[in-house]
């Protein structure tokens, strides 16, 4: 189990309840228990999210991925200027299928939708370490946009939060934002909520048993069934085909001025 000092502890469970779920639990040295979900999403892309080191591509300066859930479909545009790694993170994640199949395992009206644990024991594990270095807070967490989780500094992996309302509390705590919903927030803002925060004490049985232990306990959680990059690729192949070159992307505008705490 990862050491916390003193004081994450006390953030993490006190301080800014009922936010303290942001950060992960990461068991180190936990075997995958047998079963979990029938096709890994490493079975997509050869067993390359079984090796994290190995994805390191850089990520477009903006670019905007769709996710097909249970509930419907929703797009996010990802700033790489607002949090270069955290963009470059979520950008290997999402190109090589890691939430494919993954549950929102954590909802909370008026707070967050939280995800990024896979129903894969295996890549679960695999990614319990692949930590990335903080970026500096450029946007604040305004509702829709999108924010790596974390147990502390500089332990950012895979899991993410939705922010559903304005959480510019989260901003003084290091939570630095790297895109926005741009199309399908409603979708967003209905995915079952019936557990609250049953997942939160349960993060590393999620991540040691996947999918069985969810489909198990908490059988009722929306998932995602595709999470997709459709930006600039795809704008890059149909300009291609009108032998034109690819048109220049705007940059998103900006979620504005962080609130006064």
């Amino acid at each position: 189990m990862r050491r916390f000092t003193s004081w994450l502890c006390f953030f993490i469970f006190t301080a800014l309840a009922p936010t303290g779920v942001l950060g992960q639990t990461q068991p180190a040295g936990a075997k995958p228990a047998a079963g979990g979900q029938t096709k890994s999403p490493a079975a997509k892309t050869g067993g390359s999210l079984l090796h994290p080191e190995t994805l390191k591509a850089k990520s477009p300066d903006v670019y905007e991925v769709k996710f097909v859930t249970t509930k419907g479909d929703f797009v996010l545009q990802v700033t790489r200027a607002w949090a270069p790694l955290g963009a470059d993170r979520f950008y290997n994640l999402v190109k090589n299928h890691y939430y494919d199949g993954a549950s929102f395992f954590r909802v909370v009206p008026g707070f967050v939708v939280q995800f990024g644990l896979t129903g894969s024991p295996a890549v679960n594990k695999a990614w319990t370490d692949a930590n990335i270095k903080d970026d500096p807070v450029v946007q604040s967490n305004v509702a829709g946009s999108i924010t790596f989780a974390m147990a502390g500094p500089n332990t950012r992996t895979t899991q993410v939060f939705i922010n559903l309302a304005n959480n510019a509390r989260l901003d003084a705590s290091g939570f630095a934002p790297f895109g926005k919903v741009t199309e399908g927030m409603d979708v967003v803002s209905q995915f079952y909520s019936g557990y609250g925060d049953s997942t939160t004490s349960h993060q590393g049985e999620i991540t040691n048993q996947g999918k069985a232990y969810l489909d198990k306990n908490w059988p009722k959680l929306d998932s995602i069934k595709t999470a997709t990059i459709i930006s600039p690729a795809a704008a890059s192949k149909t300009s291609a085909a009108k032998g034109a070159a690819p048109a220049a992307k705007s940059a998103a505008p900006a979620a504005g001025e962080k609130p006064k705490p």
